[in-house]
Order: structure tokens, then C-alpha cells, then sequence
């Protein structure tokens, strides 16, 4: 029995054992995997980052336009080889863009910390360019395109620092009720600007904000400098702009609640030129500042249907003309539009507008440029799955007595313009008006795919009367000849469909 007893003792010893080496020859148990874990602090879509407390949200979409009358899908055919009307202007043009946007947030002691980036990338069809009867075409490059950066800020208690929009411009920027990009009457830089801003929020949806932000690439329309008879631009003559000193400086009162949103937008910007005749010596006029003004409503819950709302807004501005005549209706600050005549003699009707931040003349000082205008909405949910808006806007420009003189000279006679014009101008006013009135209406079948037609008409009243023929005018990059020209207002057309998916 004694005997039995050790071997059965003997052999529980000796497979202990075994299983001991082979425990030992088995890869050591790895970590439990750490899954992406939804974030619910800031809304749907965001997730942590595995190992931090940081939340991230990716999104974007995919956006094909086809833009009839139109060399640039933006803007309707008012300038360049567009605005000729001829054989060298696109009857259409195609874009297609993806658009890729990083939004992250972290909690800390000082409030939500956020980072945002949103770029584009994007391929278009272009344009013809004519020279010495050659034409080249001028598109993106096969297989090419270009890269957008529209966003990229760090938001930091209460701090907005990089590209985002101005703080200028009414919340939906562009866009009361469109697609349509160059509505005049208001702030724009849809693909931000440069900007220091602080914002305190007061309560109750009232919100104070400050910004300092740089002009250089969208708020400069131009100081033009008319020294020379019959300069640049049909003697409007070349912008003349200085380097930035200062940045433009935006204050913003914005009531935000149940009912809608108000808010009103003041902008300081400095018109600072370079030299009267282009060397040191010849001197420069004195810097001077320009403002712009800007109001804007939305009114919510109206009685014609659920989610239905008006959203308006109006403009003022002296020496600031790129808040109201924004960055891409800029062609509308620099129009000129031809179109067919069946008066005889008349080899077309020509129409400009111009609109600068200020003009000046040999030892003289700045000529602030005056604008107002609006733009609005009215935008109405048929059901879950059909929508339409009509929308307009409208833009004013005006020269003070000062600038005429120098433009058209003392009674209409021997100014810069009047002398690039010729004798046949029977009336000298660079004074004009844009009007625009346009109607959208979007399918959406499926959550996040929309199908949208939107129509814009757009007018241009310009106040020169006579004839004309300027070589300028006989512009043979746009195929038009020498021959005799009358002044006359402008009218195109755009339309622009759209698909897009957002994810």
C-alpha cells in the first residue's frame, strides 16, 4: 500500500512539472484590446482618441457642379473673356471637389480646447485664352487640380487664433439661401481669413467679439492711383497698395436664441498706397481709414412651415468695399460686360463698374469709395425631402465730387477716364448698381445626398451714356475689334447644379 501511495505521489509530481514547462513555453496574455470609445460630450460623430482624452470628429464631402454661362462656376459672365459673350466663353464649366475636415476637443480648466482643419481638393474646368488668334485652354492641369485650406484655428478660452471666417460676416456668410457664390451686399471670405479674435459670451445667447485680421489676401480692393492721363484699367488706373501695416479690426454684437439671431459688425480698414509716380522721392498720400457697417437678421418658426426662416442683412461702407462687394463677386468691382447692338455704327454695348477702396491723383489724398447694398433670403420646406429659397441682393456704388473731378475732370471733361474714354462719352459717371435675384430648389432622397438647381439673374446699371472707341475696349484677348462701342447697361444669367454628399 506504502508503495502505491508513492507512486501515484511520484507521478501527480511529475506532471505538475510537465505543465509547468509547458506554461513556461506559452507567449505571455496580451492586453485587452482598447476600442475606440464614442464621445457624447460635443455632439454626434465624435470618438477619444485611443490613450487620451481628446474627442475627434472627421467629416467633409464630395461636392460635382456644373455652372451653365459661366467660366468659373462662382460668378456669372460679367468680366473678362466671360463678359465678352463670344465664341472664346464657356457655355458651361464642370468642377468636382472632396472636401476633408479634423475637428478635436479637449475639456480643460479653462473651457473646451479645439483645433480645427478643413481643406479641399479640387478639379475644374477652365477657360480660353486668346493672343494673336491663339487659343489656349487654361483649365486645372490633366490630372491635376489644387489644394484649398479654408480652415486651420486653435480655439483656446475664448481665443480664435489662425483661418476661419471673419467675424465680420453674417453666420451663413454667402449663402441666405443659395449656392450661388458671388451674391454682393455683404461680407464673404467663405475660405477664411487670417485672424486674433476674442469672443465673451454674455449670456442668454449674447455674445462680444473682437478681432484683429489680416487683409492682405481678401479685404484689399485696390488704391488706385489715377496720376497718369489715361492709365491702366480704362484710366481707372492700377492698384497702387502699400504693405499692410495694420490689420483690419472687427467688433460683433450677436444675439443668438429660440426666435433667431441678430447681429451687427463694425470693421476699421487702413487704405495705405505706395508712390505717386512708383520711386520714393514722388511722395505717397497719407494713410486713411476706411469702415464698413453691417446688420443681420434671421427671424425662425415663421407660419409657413417647420424649419422655414427669412434671413436678411444690409451694408454700408466708405473705403472698405471688399465688405460689401465681397472676395468672390470681386469681378462685379472690376465689370466689364459686352453685349450685341442693332444700332448702326454700333459694333456692341459695353458696361463697366469698378469699385476700388479709394482713388488718388498726383500729390493729392486718398478718395474714399462709398457702397451700400443687402442681401436676403426667404427659404421654405416643402416635406422631409424638398426645399426651395428665393434669394437677391444688391450693391450700390458711389464716387464723392473729389474723385469725379479726377476721373471725368471739372463738368465731365478731362478727366482720367473721360480721356481713356474719348470724346464720344456724352456722360461721365463711374457710379453704378448690381442687382441680382435668383431661386434654389434641392431634392434630398437620402440623409446626406442632395441634388440642387439654382438660377441667378444679375443686372448691372452703369451711368457712362455715349460711344467709345478706345483701343482699350477693342480688347483682342477677348476677341473684340476695333470699331465704335456704345455704353449700355449688363444683364447675364447663371445656373448651377449641384450634387453633393456629406459624411
Amino acid at each position: 500500500m506504502k508503495t502505491i501511495k508513492s507512486l501515484v505521489l511520484g507521478s501527480a509530481a511529475g506532471l505538475l512539472a510537465m505543465g509547468g514547462a509547458q506554461a513556461a513555453d506559452l507567449p505571455v496574455k496580451a492586453k485587452a484590446v482598447e476600442y475606440v470609445k464614442i464621445c457624447s460630450l460635443y455632439g454626434a460623430g465624435f470618438y477619444y482618441i485611443p490613450g487620451t482624452d481628446t474627442c475627434i470628429k472627421l467629416g467633409g464631402y464630395l461636392r460635382v457642379d456644373v455652372g451653365f454661362n459661366t467660366n468659373s462656376i462662382n460668378t456669372g459672365n460679367i468680366s473678362g473673356v466671360a463678359g465678352a459673350h463670344n465664341r472664346l466663353q464657356n457655355y458651361y464649366t464642370t468642377r468636382s471637389r472632396e472636401d476633408f475636415n479634423i475637428d478635436t476637443r479637449t475639456a480643460t480648466q479653462y473651457g473646451v480646447l479645439r483645433t480645427y482643419f478643413d481643406a479641399t481638393f479640387t478639379w475644374t474646368t477652365g477657360g480660353v485664352t486668346n493672343a494673336g488668334g491663339t487659343t489656349t485652354y487654361a483649365g486645372d492641369a490633366v490630372a491635376g487640380g489644387f489644394l484649398g485650406v479654408y480652415h486651420a484655428f486653435i480655439q483656446f478660452a475664448g481665443f480664435t487664433m489662425g483661418k476661419t471666417i471673419s467675424q465680420f460676416s453674417a453666420p451663413w456668410v454667402n449663402y441666405p439661401g443659395n449656392n450661388f457664390d458671388g451674391l454682393v451686399g455683404g461680407g464673404g471670405t467663405v475660405t477664411g481669413i487670417n485672424q486674433l479674435t476674442y469672443t465673451a459670451q454674455l449670456g442668454n445667447g449674447v455674445s462680444l467679439t473682437l478681432s484683429a485680421q489680416d487683409p492682405t489676401q481678401y479685404m484689399q480692393a485696390g488704391v488706385n492711383n489715377l496720376t497718369v492721363a489715361g492709365a491702366a484699367n480704362f484710366g481707372y488706373g492700377a492698384s497702387n497698395q502699400a504693405g499692410t501695416a495694420v490689420p483690419d479690426l472687427v467688433g460683433v454684437v450677436k444675439v443668438d436664441q429660440a426666435w433667431g439671431l441678430f447681429q451687427l459688425s463694425v470693421a476699421g480698414h487702413q487704405n495705405r498706397a505706395a508712390y505717386y509716380l512708383g520711386t520714393e522721392p514722388t511722395g505717397h498720400p497719407d494713410d486713411k481709414w476706411g469702415f464698413a457697417v453691417q446688420g443681420a437678421l434671421q427671424i425662425k418658426n415663421i407660419p409657413t412651415g417647420a424649419g422655414d426662416d427669412i434671413k436678411i442683412q444690409g451694408v454700408y461702407t466708405n473705403g472698405a468695399t471688399r465688405y460689401n462687394i465681397q472676395d468672390l463677386a470681386g469681378q462685379f468691382g472690376a465689370a466689364v460686360a459686352y453685349s450685341g447692338s442693332s444700332v448702326a455704327g454700333i459694333y456692341n454695348n459695353v458696361g463697366f463698374g469698378f469699385a476700388p477702396d479709394s482713388v488718388f491723383g498726383f500729390q493729392g489724398g486718398h478718395e474714399l469709395v462709398e457702397t451700400w447694398g443687402m442681401r436676403g433670403a426667404f427659404n421654405h420646406n416643402w416635406d422631409p425631402y424638398w426645399s426651395s429659397a428665393l434669394y437677391g441682393a444688391y450693391a450700390a456704388v458711389r464716387y464723392n465730387n473729389n474723385a469725379k473731378v479726377l476721373m471725368c475732370g471739372v463738368g465731365g471733361v478731362g478727366g482720367t477716364v473721360r480721356t481713356a474714354f474719348g470724346a464720344g462719352m456724352t456722360n461721365c459717371d463711374p457710379d453704378y448698381d448690381i442687382a441680382q435675384l435668383g431661386f434654389i430648389t434641392r431634392w434630398t432622397p437620402v440623409k446626406g445626398l442632395t441634388f440642387s438647381a439654382d438660377f441667378t439673374y444679375t443686372h448691372l446699371d452703369q451711368k457712362y451714356a455715349g460711344t467709345t472707341t478706345a483701343a482699350a475696349v477693342a480688347n483682342a484677348a477677348v476677341g473684340k475689334p476695333a470699331g465704335t462701342y456704345q455704353f449700355a447697361d449688363q444683364d447675364t444669367y447663371h445656373m448651377l447644379i449641384r450634387a453633393q454628399r456629406n459624411w
